[in-house]
């Protein structure tokens, strides 16, 4: 006699962040048009002046930035009272930079959120490329192996020894009802940060571990 076992196997692991994407914008807002671009446009110099300087492909601790085009626009506000106010001017440049000194990430957030105009719009925190790649290489073997331990039990317990693996796949792809996909593995985070509480002049945030996680959908033959 023989069944067919089908199962859902799942791994997930923690590692530490190796890498930290910062974004930031720089905005003005006023009446004049060429009065906002200026003090935009200044400002996103210092800002990019500051990156280059610490700036090297291989040892950073800048690896990566860029920086988008300013963008420029008008627009009449109204006040509580219904009344159209008079023409605003805005114009906002975002730049990203990408850190693998996370000390040198503090220092710079410190320096650069005090700049007029500059808001921190948030972190992510990544692995490297080759990083992710292996241990994605790890976490799906390991999800393999639980659903192989999974069927192996229930072979077990209705007195049934050897297993054969029929088929192996991506979850919901063997079509069976009642095996829901697990969501995608959150292979990258934001951060929380925040003013430290001591009142300093620092930003008081901690790394997060990046979660790997896979699933597999797997039926065996039992007999």
């Amino acid at each position: 006699m023989s069944t067919l076992i089908t199962v859902q196997g799942s791994f997930s692991a923690w590692y530490p962040a190796e890498r930290a994407t910062v974004r930031i914008s720089i905005g003005f807002d006023g009446a004049t048009r060429d009065t906002v671009l200026g003090s935009a446009t200044a400002t996103a110099k210092t800002v990019v002046d500051s990156v280059t300087a610490i700036h090297d492909p291989d040892s950073g601790p800048v690896t990566w930035w860029s920086s988008d085009r300013v963008r420029v626009w008008a627009d009449r506000p109204w006040n509580n009272e219904g009344k159209q106010l008079p023409l605003v001017h805005h114009a906002t440049i975002g730049v990203t930079v990408k850190f693998k000194d996370f000390d040198a990430l503090a220092d710079w957030l410190i320096e650069t959120a005090a700049v007029s105009g500059v808001q921190v719009n948030g972190i992510e925190w990544a692995l490297t490329e080759s990083k992710r790649t292996s241990v994605t290489t790890e976490v799906r073997s390991r999800a393999v192996k639980d659903a192989a331990d999974k069927a192996r039990v229930f072979a077990q317990a209705i007195g049934l020894g050897q297993l054969t693996a029929v088929a192996i796949a991506d979850p919901g792809m063997l079509g069976v009802s009642g095996v829901a996909p697990l969501p995608a593995p959150p292979l990258l985070r934001a951060a929380a940060f925040k003013t430290a509480d001591n009142g300093a002049n620092a930003l008081d945030f901690t790394p997060e571990d990046i979660e790997v996680s896979a699933a597999v959908d797997a039926r065996f033959e039992a007999s």
